[in-house]
């Protein structure tokens, strides 16, 4: 059967640049809402029920961006007790789910030892995916256990991590990375990361955070690279793009905050963009319920997470609230179908 990316015509960077600073938001909209239609004209809308949990607040990258990171020596710095991690686990279980994500800081006091014991006890004890360490993660794990990137992530991969979500890029332009993290892996190195995941096996998403001092040129640097890896791997299950929340932090205090309007514009043109990736996920978690129903006729065919805990995004002053049965409504009353899927797009449950 022929992959419905085939059918989609590819439109080069000078094209993505011209239809982001020319087109109206609502024409971008119904060109990447024709997109979804190509790719999933059933009208089924999915989702996920997972947990984020954040096992360390501690980070030394202390990005601009960032309001959730805490020094080793702070008051509120934190390492996640085992019974607490599994009692999390454990109601994320009964509640249905099939998914944690695993996140952290880049905590100078963890060794390896600290990631694969976590790994194995969550596998002995739970049947679940663990979507786990973002390339930075894996990056810092490497350096302090003196390996390298693969060896680290074939490690990892024994120990019971079953794949790897897209945190670190927020956007792939070094000259912007400089500017709001320059502690972080660059470009190359977060990219040679996801690669290396891919040709072991394990499946990852893209994200894309805009809205911190980049300009459409970088975005669309940004959407080439993945594009470009995509094309090499077919390793990304998903892109899903956010805005950048300000509150709290740093780089918050000199710009200014994405509108709706720019949110929609950024995830038309991702989907219009990205040819071969099938699914873009909408963000209500930084955007809310309303603007995920309406990012659904921008070309967004996913609603994410249910997202039982998320922390990150909360220390940027910003919380939104979604039970399952939200979500699903929320599908449903935007004129879709609702599904539950996992962590591989594999449809668990429909809801009529």
């Amino acid at each position: 059967m022929k992959d419905s990316t085939e059918t989609l015509t590819r439109i080069t960077n000078k094209e993505a640049l011209e239809l982001y600073n020319g087109q109206p938001v609502l024409r971008l909209g119904q060109m990447a809402d024709e997109v979804r239609k190509t790719l999933h004209p059933e009208g089924i809308v999915t989702f996920i029920n997972d947990r984020n949990i954040n096992y360390t607040n501690v980070c030394i990258n202390h990005c601009s961006f960032c309001a959730f990171y805490r020094d080793e020596n702070s008051p509120e710095a934190y390492v996640i007790e085992r019974e607490e991690l599994m009692r999390k686990i454990e109601e994320t279980v009964a509640l249905g789910g099939t998914q944690v994500l695993l996140q952290g800081g880049l905590h100078p006091g963890l060794d390896m030892s600290f990631y694969t014991g976590m790994l194995k006890t969550i596998k002995e004890l739970f049947s679940i995916n663990i979507h786990g360490f973002s390339p930075p993660e894996i990056h810092y794990i490497a350096k302090i256990a003196g390996l390298s990137s693969l060896e680290t992530l074939v490690i990892l991969k024994e120990a019971g991590l079953d794949s790897i979500p897209g945190g670190g890029a927020e956007i792939l332009s070094d000259r912007v990375r400089r500017r709001i993290s320059p502690r972080k892996i660059n470009s190359a190195q977060w990219l040679e990361i996801m690669q290396q995941a891919h040709s072991i096996g394990m499946r990852t998403t893209a994200t894309m955070m805009f809205g911190a001092t980049e300009t459409p040129e970088d975005m669309i640097e940004h959407l080439d690279a993945i594009r470009r890896l995509q094309d090499k791997t077919g390793g990304f299950t998903a892109f899903i793009p956010w805005s950048f929340q300000p509150g709290n932090s740093e780089l918050g205090k000199e710009v200014s905050p994405t509108t709706g309007v720019d949110y929609l514009r950024v995830l038309a043109l991702s989907r219009v963009y990205m040819d071969n990736i099938r699914n873009v996920q909408a963000s209500w978690v930084t955007q809310g319920i309303k603007m995920a129903q309406v990012a659904l006729r921008f070309g967004a065919n996913d609603f994410g997470s249910t997202m039982i805990e998320e922390n990150v995004v909360k220390a940027a002053g910003v919380s939104f609230k979604a039970s399952k049965n939200d979500i699903v409504k929320a599908i449903q009353a935007a004129g879709f179908k609702a599904a539950q899927r996992d962590t591989y797009y594999k449809t668990l449950q429909y809801f009529s």
